[in-house]
């Protein structure tokens, strides 16, 4: 099993038999009047199960969904075997909805006597889950694991609904439906179940809400009450504000747009100037940037032509201490347009001055500047001692003037170097004058002050 899919599942061999069903009386029972099935093609039957769930994505495409991969099929074995709470992040357009259908259709079919509550944000969301679920078991590879399962057996959904489902494995004497599916403020007293499952109980109202932010915690946090012990809550979703429900939620895994590599890098750059950036970045980037009094309300432009920044000026913003960044940045105005390329790292700067010197060699960008109010001229030294071209400025402008007044200006004229870090372009976008850091536009902005006086 790899590091990704989490420490909390173990092995698929050494996992899965305590799932699969054993040869009890009740089964032997439904065997009788069959034609007993030979031990050594049982033997290879479940064999063949054990193989399927250690990429359970090619069941997932086996059922329909062609695009699956094996990042897919962790995400799968981690909602089917894992142990432990799950909290799976992913950006949209990353399938984690089909991927927990196949996880619940496992699920109905592997632990037949544990039920399952499944939660969505309003009512009529659950239905479409439901009836995924039911197309995938309609599938001959689910057959056919019930019939190596449950020799006699036939797979049957004699109950369905909108909101409910069972298989003819469903035992339960308690007369509730072995998948249950509800809205998040539907009511849940007296409701159990061992999966509580929630997928994207958190939207747009609860970024744009704080009331909705607030009621959708507190519903989340009544979900405890209907987990039989012993049971799991497993949550899907993108989030949307700082402070919303994933807040509440425990081992949290994150996928981003760029980790997942799912969609191409031109659909990336489509998708984001086809929307704000808070919204882009929370949508695909999974992060939080401020839509309220931002700076920057419009997209950035990328190029991937490094020619553009060759001969340009590069500077740094040092950190020292504390929890603030140290932001590099090369720049080149040509055709009067602004080539920007930007590094940003929570280190001290001289654990990071050897890497962005490097970059500015790679560019061909310099000097390197950097001001020296604080440091009395130390970090040009140490710049030249390395063999580079330093040089130093006495810095007499506000920070917050020189953002908003260079930064500002530029920005509708600015393109970036791909493999600028994305969490500098964010911290630039989540720019305002509250902001807790600002070393990222700062640089850009002394970047931007420096050509706006030879744009001639």
């Amino acid at each position: 099993m790899s590091e990704v899919a989490g420490a909390d599942v173990v092995s698929v061999t050494d996992s899965l038999p305590d799932m699969l069903p054993a040869d009890s009386d009740s089964v032997q029972e439904e065997r009788d009047g069959d034609p007993e099935v030979p031990e050594d093609l049982r033997s290879v039957g479940l064999r063949w199960i054990h193989e399927s769930m250690a990429h359970p994505e090619r069941i997932g495409i086996a059922a329909g969904f062609k695009d699956l991969t094996p990042l897919h099929g962790e995400w799968i074995i981690q909602m089917v075997l894992g142990r432990e709470d799950y909290t799976l992040q992913a950006h949209r357009g990353s399938y984690k909805s089909s991927c927990l259908a196949v996880a619940i259709a496992l699920i109905l079919i592997f632990q037949p006597d544990r039920n399952i509550i499944f939660i969505r944000k309003a009512d009529n969301d659950v239905s479409e889950m439901l009836s995924m679920v039911q197309k995938i078991l309609s599938f001959d590879i689910f057959h056919a694991f019930v019939r190596i399962l449950y020799p006699g057996k036939e797979l049957e959904i004699p109950s369905i609904g909108a909101d409910h489902l069972s298989t003819n494995l469903w035992t339960s004497p308690m007369g509730a439906p072995q998948l249950l599916g509800i809205g998040l403020r539907a009511s849940i007293t007296g409701k159990h179940a061992y999966y509580v499952i929630t997928d994207d109980i958190c939207n747009l109202t609860d970024r744009i809400s704080r009331a909705e932010r607030e009621r959708t915690k507190l519903q989340y946090d009544e979900l405890q009450n209907i987990r039989n012990r012993g049971g799991r809550i497993i949550n899907l979703g993108t989030p949307w504000h700082k402070d919303d429900v994933f807040s509440r939620m425990p081992n949290i895994h994150r996928y981003d747009c760029y980790h997942t590599g799912l969609i191409p890098q031109a659909k990336l750059d489509e998708l984001r100037q086809s929307m704000a950036p808070s919204l882009f970045a929370a949508n695909y980037e999974l992060k939080h940037i401020a839509s309220e009094e931002a700076l920057f309300d419009t997209p950035p432009v990328f190029t991937d032509d490094e020619e553009l920044l060759r001969d340009g000026i590069s500077h740094i913003d040092a950190a020292y201490e504390g929890k603030d960044y140290t932001a590099f940045t090369c720049g080149k105005l040509r055709d009067g347009k602004l080539y920007l390329y930007g590094r940003l790292w929570r280190k001290h700067v001289d654990k990071v001055l050897e890497e962005a010197l490097e970059e500015a060699k790679r560019l061909v960008c310099l000097p390197v500047q950097c001001e020296n109010n604080g440091d009395k001229g130390y970090l040009k030294k140490q710049i030249n001692r390395m063999g580079y071209w330093g040089q130093e400025y006495f810095e007499p402008m506000n920070k917050k003037i020189k953002i908003s007044t260079f930064l500002r200006k530029w920005w509708p004229r600015i393109v970036f170097l791909r493999g600028t870090d994305s969490e500098y372009i964010d911290q630039i976008l989540d720019y305002t004058e509250s902001a807790e850091h600002d070393d990222a536009p700062d640089s850009a902005a002394c970047v931007c002050r420096y050509w706006d006086k030879r744009d001639w």
